[in-house]
């Protein structure tokens, strides 16, 4: 069993290291993924300049590959042929934040482990609930070992084709979590702000501020699962068509 592990957060994260630690339980483990954090950066192929790769060492002293490119990037190279064995699991993750609702579209956690789907080959990606205004180090114990379970699973038992996992994990002891769920997507609440300010020259610059993004507690939707202590595990598509929509579509009149 081969299982590639990439994420967003950079090849040093510690999220990271304790996916591929828990993954070394099933069998034989490449990292390779960004280097430098892509947080937020979407589903992202490189095309218009040449991707560099080097090798490195992770905090345990084992070796991992990291890319300049994109977390797609780190899952579309080994994919392609730069890793000769073949690889049939790939996990993103371990995310510091959950990735609920419309966060997938923006999270390069999440389609990272849609390249692999697109490749062909089955893909999960792993998010922690962290508690908002946290300090300190992250404990990513139990989402790492939430992480081996659900790849366990689909080891064991097989995955629709097309089909990625979101995993999130609430913020508690592995004893204390109530149990896993199978969930659809939530009501992601943004409360994003404009910032605006000028520089020392006299010109203008922005960024895009705001209180953090809460959620609708609803049963039966990844955000109500992680309130209630339960994990939380979304199986979603690239097939974005909305066939209700074509119904209502199909009868409109061009002249």
């Amino acid at each position: 069993m081969h299982i590639l592990v990439t994420n967003d957060d950079g090849v040093q994260a510690p999220g990271l290291l304790a996916l591929a630690q828990e993954m070394r339980k099933l069998g034989k483990v490449t990292v390779f993924a960004p280097d430098h954090n892509w947080s937020a950066s979407g589903h992202v192929k490189t095309m218009e300049r040449p991707l560099r790769v080097r090798e490195t060492t992770l905090a345990d002293g084992s070796s991992a590959f990291m890319s300049d490119g994109a977390p797609s990037d780190c899952v579309a190279l080994p994919l392609l042929g730069l890793i000769e064995e073949e690889v049939d699991l790939v996990v993103s993750g371990i995310n510091p934040n959950a990735n609920i609702g419309h966060d997938v579209t923006y999270s390069g956690t999440v389609t990272a482990a849609m390249e692999a789907v697109i490749a062909g080959v089955r893909g999960i990606a792993v998010s922690l609930d962290s508690p908002e205004g946290h300090r300190g180090a992250l404990d990513y114990s139990t989402a790492a070992i939430v992480g081996r379970r659900v790849a366990e699973k689909i080891l064991a038992d097989g995955l629709p084709e097309g089909v990625v996992l979101n995993v999130n994990v609430p913020y508690l002891e592995e004893k204390e979590l109530r149990g896993y769920l199978v969930t659809r997507q939530g009501l992601r609440v943004y409360r994003d702000a404009l910032d605006q300010r000028i520089d020392p020259r006299g010109k203008p610059y922005y960024w895009i501020g705001g209180e953090s993004p809460t959620g609708v507690a609803e049963e039966g939707t990844d955000f109500g699962a992680l309130a209630e202590g339960f994990v939380s595990i979304t199986p979603l598509q690239l097939d974005l068509t909305n066939y209700k929509a074509m119904d209502v579509l199909k009868k409109w009149k061009f002249k």
